[in-house]
């Protein structure tokens, strides 16, 4: 059942993008100021996801000549279906959606050429604060949980697995809410935790909801949780606009890895207007204290195949695929030098 659920998803990326074929991206030609426009389709808008945000209010893409639009997709499957269509020109998700179409037979698949986080950005909230938490405690316990065959719920299992504790027999994963709505639900419902992304994790804490009592990011160890990725087609036509971009992503991630918490803060405070400044600051320095950053965008092979082995212990993935296919490190290496 899981393997048709992949390729159902596969199918539809497939199709959308032969019902539009005639698209053939949104970067086309410069603006009146000489910038060229990109459209960037976001998985979701974070604070995870910080050095993006400084790239962009520090003028890092300006200064490399590019016009940013920034998208919210809400989810890796949207946003490898806006690449695949040409909605959009860059995505930015985790590359299991680039392993799922690939392997769908996608000739024009997704290339992920630039990495940005090094850990999972989301948090196990509990009822109770817990100092001496530990997995165990989960059993018999209901957690709401992500999406099937997303990398949030991947990574969850993929610890339970880690601490002997089976996702489907020891206790119970509700994964009916969509993507943004458990910290809501969890305030009125039964569930005993709850895995959350920021700023939601400290929302709840904030209002006494909840208590983050462990970091998925570090119990799970180095992870290549989300990546920038373009089609094939894309970056042979365009080699100078993926350069570029990923030039002012490698600004913004200098610029967060040698900067304090409250002045990341500051800089990207303009991209939540509805998050107090003092709850940013608590969220940068909960990421930067685990490592959540690399120092460049270079996406190796170590890690890409642990991706792979994370799919594989969940059920899906429907074959491994070749990493010189489906990375290409040309691109980093240039912008960190």
């Amino acid at each position: 059942m899981k393997k048709r659920a992949i390729h159902k998803k596969t199918a539809l990326f497939l199709v959308t993008a032969l019902l539009i074929a005639a698209l053939s991206g949104c970067q086309s030609s410069n603006t009146n100021d000489g910038l060229t426009p990109v459209t960037l389709n976001e998985v979701a808008h974070s604070i995870f996801y910080a050095p993006q945000y400084a790239a962009i209010e520090l003028g890092y893409f300006k200064e490399e000549g590019l016009d940013l639009t920034l998208v919210n997709g809400a989810g890796a499957d949207k946003v490898m279906t806006a690449l695949v269509s040409g909605d959009a020109d860059i995505g930015f998700m985790g590359s299991e959606a680039s392993i799922y179409t690939y392997a769908g037979g996608a000739e024009d698949y997704a290339v992920n050429f630039a990495q940005l986080t090094q850990r999972a950005g989301n948090f196990l909230v509990a009822r109770q604060p817990d100092e001496n938490f530990t997995w165990d405690k989960l059993k018999g316990t209901k957690v709401l949980g992500g999406r099937a065959g997303g990398m949030p719920q991947m990574v969850f299992e993929y610890i339970l697995k880690k601490n002997g504790i089976d996702p489907k027999l020891d206790l119970s994963i509700d994964q009916s809410i969509s993507f943004g709505l458990t910290a809501a639900a969890f305030t009125s419902d039964d569930s005993d935790y709850t895995v959350e992304f920021e700023p939601f994790a400290t929302g709840l804490e904030r209002e006494g909801s909840g208590y983050v009592v462990a970091s998925l990011g570090t119990d799970s160890g180095y992870v290549p949780y989300t990546a920038y990725s373009a089609k094939k087609s894309y970056i042979k036509a365009h080699p100078e606009v993926i350069q570029k971009f990923t030039n002012a992503i490698q600004k913004g991630m200098d610029y967060v890895n040698s900067h304090s918490a409250e002045e990341i803060a500051k800089v990207i405070q303009p991209q939540f207007k509805e998050t107090p400044l003092e709850n940013i600051t608590t969220i940068v320095e909960r990421y930067k204290a685990q490592d959540t950053w690399k120092e460049d965008t270079i996406f190796e092979k170590e890690s890409f195949e642990l991706l792979q082995n994370i799919l594989e212990e969940a059920g899906e993935l429907p074959k491994r695929v070749p990493y010189e296919d489906l990375v290409t490190v040309e691109f980093s290496e240039k912008a960190k030098k």
